[in-house]
């Protein structure tokens, strides 16, 4: 099954498009990209023992942000983007 997000179909359970709520992913690389680009990572659901659900405060472009990551059109500083994918895991194994 599929979720369309937007014009990117995504994996059902992957990406939270609902427009009255957070924004949430499971995913590192797109949780890292919305950091890289100026969004603010509000918390982290760890209530599956297996993944962690990043959360974001949904503000207005995040979705096209969210689009042009998985359509690898998005453009951020390659340091940033790594470093940004460090500081979230070290938000995931310093608050076990």
């Amino acid at each position: 099954m599929t979720k369309k997000l937007g014009s990117v179909p995504e994996k059902s359970g992957r990406v939270s498009s609902d427009k009255n709520q957070d924004f949430m992913t499971f995913d590192l690389g797109c949780a890292s990209a919305l950091v890289s680009s100026g969004l603010e990572l509000v918390s982290l659901d760890k209530s599956n023992p297996k993944k962690v659900q990043f959360v974001f405060k949904r503000e207005a472009g995040i979705e096209k942000i969210v689009n042009d990551y998985f359509a690898d059109k998005l453009e951020v500083k390659a340091r940033k983007f790594f470093d940004d994918i460090k500081s979230i895991k070290n938000r995931i194994y310093s608050s076990e």
